[in-house]
């Protein structure tokens, strides 16, 4: 057992000052090695990836809640004896990380990419990677992961390279990729396809122009259509009307001359997308850039010509308007359709929702164009079947739904990127024949292309290599020691905002793979190909206290950063996982880093009161030498724990932080350390040897609760923690010690049921004359005499320690009550006498709560008022209502309390 001697408060700092041990604590356990996995262990494994963060990200509230979650599962699990891969990572992060190089030349030399060429340019951004990237992994430290740094992978390093290379030659083989025109979201500005994930919608002012097509008699065939974006007419090659709309019925098949493209013709169709009902019930249709009118150009047929080149300037029209812009040419083609007096109704301004590119800022162009697609039909199969067969599970199970929705409902996916950071697309091309044909050659990582052909340019999207993270961090394609221990890895945890984006495709990807190459990642269920992880655990996202999306135009984001420096990691960790619930949005704000702190605060002072006491963590007495309160504090520790493991293994992180909140502070430092005082003699040397025994226990029971407490606490506090935990103890860390079990809780006893009857029942009693003094104005310090039945409400046992901590003293034999309350216990309804005859200032207590009367008076007023209020009630949503409801009951309680008080004053 510890030795006694090491539970010293000088092993404790005066206070606790985040700022001065976290950073050597956590460099510490990094030297020591503890978060190093080891492959050939014979623990049981449990392995999490990192989602990794793009190499020129900084950490964002989204991130730290991420963050502490993973971490809190491996923490645990190393306490539990698992051999525990955290594996960490960045992302090459395609455009982001091109966008800022590029601004970056541009700025300090004036230059593009084009300036630089492909090779040397790349060079560039590998030297900013090395200079500026990874700022995300020093911030991860600051925040206490526990990530095996020695296995850190890059989206780019070799090994994944050559595992892209080898999935996208085993799709090419089987023809799960092709090379298309199709439409795209384009950036005029970084000219490359972007994916959905990188467009974000603004509502921005427009216009609603309508243009008159056909003859301009009334008289002769014609079709009015309204639109935001004007220029895009350059591209119409029809108008769709519903099948049924009898106005336009017999113009159905008609050909209209395009009113400024000489030569070219626009269709009229009918299609039942079209909604009778809306604007003229007829419809434009620019099948290369509207992806509504992409699929009706693909039902009908339909030319599909591209009017803009790749920076969204007006091309290939052969009219007065190739060259311009897209805002010029919305300007100029709207002036020459009204001179031809096409323009049949006022130019309106209008709102509408655009998207916009995330990295550039621009308007995204829908544009067709030829790019590279994977073929997803039997990829997201695979991935629903592995969720629907239980291979996967999906925590919450609500969110099974979502993902079905998008898996079983999606569409060939965009890889090519028309940059020239990140991986480049393994298609070689052979020298035009006599046809102008070329031969293709997909080259795997071990192959040379044929002399002579030319790599495609385009490189992968980002979220290619990213879906092959789970095992191409492992060593696949090769079998590797890690992925035979660690794959599959045990649980995924991200937001449910990129299910699609990322988890769906890691999901195609991880069962594509398992289907392929068994050998290496190990047979899956049944027959069934082997899934990525076992486990999906899903958060919501970090909103501002009011529930809003956290962003720069608001200024209501926080950076996690700030509440390192001022609150302390643990503070900001344990504010996120108290508020963590599976699937479910987080609205946090300063209030609740605050009260982090001031928890962090409590656990010190609590630890340091108790080693200026004594405590200390050896084998529990025996059960029947405990007083009732060690007895109650014990098994309420077992209580907890049991409740605690059971919300870990569901990912239920708020239930088990608030629960390992509430019992220490309020059960343990509020009242057990409260008690122990009573129990722990002051004097040793004046003290009887029964009261010594006592005090030893109490002690013992002190030590062995706080150790508990820090245990449970540790995955989600650990700084704090290890810095207690090893002042109380004396062990070598925190972060290796073995998990509570109910064997260092309470010995594995069952519940002392009557113990915890007197304990509770003495909490009310003490908690009621503490609300009585504080009613009758009596001060903190003054002991009051008081007469109660300690006999009949089974409470004998407590009597010295209830008196102590309430401050009432046993009458005297001329003992008079001035005054009397009645409490309900559990055995007894009993009634306490008091005399606070020479303790309270009449006048000053009478002033004191004829203030108190008038508050309240002024609170009835207020919701009597609204609440009397026809038209507010009509209007005023029900939870505002309710809680107006709530505020009266309880001003109506408060001058209800206040007169009786006033009155007994009398």
């Amino acid at each position: 057992m510890t030795d006694k001697n090491l539970n010293r408060t000088d092993a404790l700092p005066k206070s606790w000052e985040p700022s001065d041990h976290e950073r050597d604590l956590y460099e510490g356990w990094v030297k020591a090695g503890y978060f190093t996995a080891d492959a050939h262990s014979d623990k049981p494994a449990y392995s999490i990836v990192l989602p990794p963060p793009n190499v020129t990200g900084q950490l964002h509230m989204g991130h730290a809640l991420d963050h502490t979650l993973m971490d809190s599962l491996v923490r645990r699990k190393r306490m539990q004896g698992y051999e525990v891969l955290w594996l960490p990572g960045m992302d090459h992060a395609g455009i982001a990380t091109q966008t800022k190089v590029e601004a970056k030349l541009k700025a300090e030399e004036g230059k593009d990419r084009y300036d630089y060429g492909r090779e040397e340019f790349i060079d560039r951004v590998w030297e900013w990677k090395e200079q500026y990237g990874g700022t995300i992994t020093t911030q991860m430290r600051a925040i206490g992961d526990s990530v095996d740094w020695s296995r850190e992978r890059f989206t780019l390093d070799e090994g994944l390279s050559r595992a892209v290379q080898t999935i996208f030659k085993q799709l090419y083989d089987r023809d799960l990729v092709y090379r298309d025109y199709r439409l795209v979201n384009w950036s005029p500005v970084l000219e490359t396809a972007v994916s959905d994930i990188e467009v974000v919608y603004k509502d921005v002012e427009g216009e609603f122009v309508s243009i008159r097509y056909g003859s301009l008699d009334d008289d002769e065939p014609h079709l009015i259509v309204a639109t935001t974006r004007v220029e895009t007419m350059l591209g119409d090659v029809a108008i769709a009307v519903h099948p049924d709309d009898e106005r336009y019925s017999h113009l159905i098949g008609e050909v209209f001359e395009h009113p400024l493209r000489e030569g070219m013709q626009v269709k009229v169709i009918a299609d039942d997308y079209v909604d009778m009902e809306l604007g003229t019930g007829a419809v434009k249709i620019t099948p290369a850039h509207d992806p509504n009118d992409y699929e009706m150009g693909l039902r009908h047929d339909l030319e599909m010509p591209i009017v803009m080149d790749e920076k969204g300037r007006i091309a290939d029209t052969g009219t007065k308007f190739d060259g311009m812009s897209r805002e010029e040419a919305r300007v100029a083609v709207r002036e020459a359709l009204a001179e031809q007096g096409r323009i049949v109704k006022e130019v309106r301004p209008y709102v509408h929702s655009v998207g916009h590119s995330e990295r550039s800022g621009e308007p995204i162009e829908p544009r067709l164009s030829l790019q590279w697609f994977v073929k997803v039909d039997e990829l997201a199969k695979m991935s629903g079947d592995a969720v629907r067969e239980g291979d996967t599970k999906i925590h919450p199970k609500s969110m099974e739904k979502r993902y079905f929705d998008w898996v079983d409902n999606m569409h060939d996916w965009t890889i090519s990127r028309q940059l020239w950071w990140g991986h480049r697309i393994p298609i070689w091309y052979g020298p035009e024949d006599e046809n102008g044909e070329r031969d293709v050659v997909c080259v795997g990582p071990d192959e040379e292309p044929p002399a002579g052909y030319e790599q495609d340019p385009d490189v992968l999207d980002t979220w290619f290599s990213s879906a092959l993270w789970p095992f191409s961090t492992m060593g696949w394609p090769d079998k590797t020691p890690d992925l035979e221990k660690f794959f599959p890895t045990t649980v995924l945890v991200t937001a449910y905002d990129i299910l699609f984006f990322w988890v769906a495709r890691m999901m195609m990807f991880g069962t594509f793979a398992g289907s392929t190459t068994p050998e290496i990642l190990g047979e899956g269920k049944d027959g069934r190909p082997q899934i990525p992880f076992e486990h999906l655990y899903l958060h919501g996202l970090v909103r501002d206290e009011k529930g809003r999306k956290m962003s720069k135009s608001l200024g209501n984001g926080i950076d996690p950063m700030d509440w390192v420096e001022q609150y302390g990691a643990d503070a900001l960790r344990f504010a996120l996982a108290r508020g963590a619930n599976p699937g479910v949005d987080l609205p946090i704000g300063d209030d609740h880093a605050t009260a982090a702190r001031n928890f962090a605060t409590k656990l010190f002072n609590a630890t340091k009161f108790a080693l200026m006491n004594g405590a200390r963590v050896d084998a529990l007495p025996a059960r029947e030498v405990l007083t009732d309160a060690d007895r109650w504090i014990l098994d309420r520790a077992e209580e907890v724990r049991a409740k605690v493991d059971a919300y870990l293994d569901d990912y239920q992180f708020a239930k088990a932080n608030e629960a390992l909140y509430h019992f220490a502070w309020d059960e343990l430092c509020d009242w057990y350390l409260e008690i122990a005082k009573t129990q722990i003699p002051r004097d040793e040397a004046d003290a009887s040897s029964e009261e010594k025994d006592r005090g030893e226990n109490t002690k013992v029971v002190l030590g062995r609760v706080i150790d508990v407490v820090l245990r449970l606490l540790h995955p989600t506090m650990p700084f704090i923690t290890e810095v207690l935990w090893k002042a109380l103890t004396g062990g070598e860390t925190v972060t290796l010690a073995p998990w509570p079990t109910a064997e260092d809780t309470n010995g594995g006893a069952a519940t002392d049921e009557d113990a915890r009857r007197r304990i509770e029942d003495s909490i009310k009693l003490i908690t009621e004359l503490r609300r009585f003094r504080s009613d009758q104005g009596v001060k903190p310090s003054q002991k009051v005499p008081a007469r109660l039945d300690f006999a009949s409400a089974d409470l004998v046992g407590q009597e010295a320690m209830v008196r102590q901590i309430a401050k009432v003293t046993a009458p005297e034999d001329d003992f008079e009550a001035s005054a009397s309350i009645e409490m309900r216990l559990s055995k007894v309804n009993l009634d306490v006498a008091l005399d606070t005859s020479d303790t309270v200032d009449v006048a000053a207590e009478r002033k004191r709560l004829e203030k108190e009367l008038a508050a309240a008076q002024k609170e009835l007023d207020t919701t009597g008022g609204q609440l009397a209020n026809e038209q507010f009630l009509a209007n005023a949503p029900a939870q505002v209502v309710e809680k107006i409801k709530a505020r009266q009951k309880v001003a109506q309680e408060e001058f209800e309390r206040v007169t009786a008080r006033l009155e007994a004053l009398k």
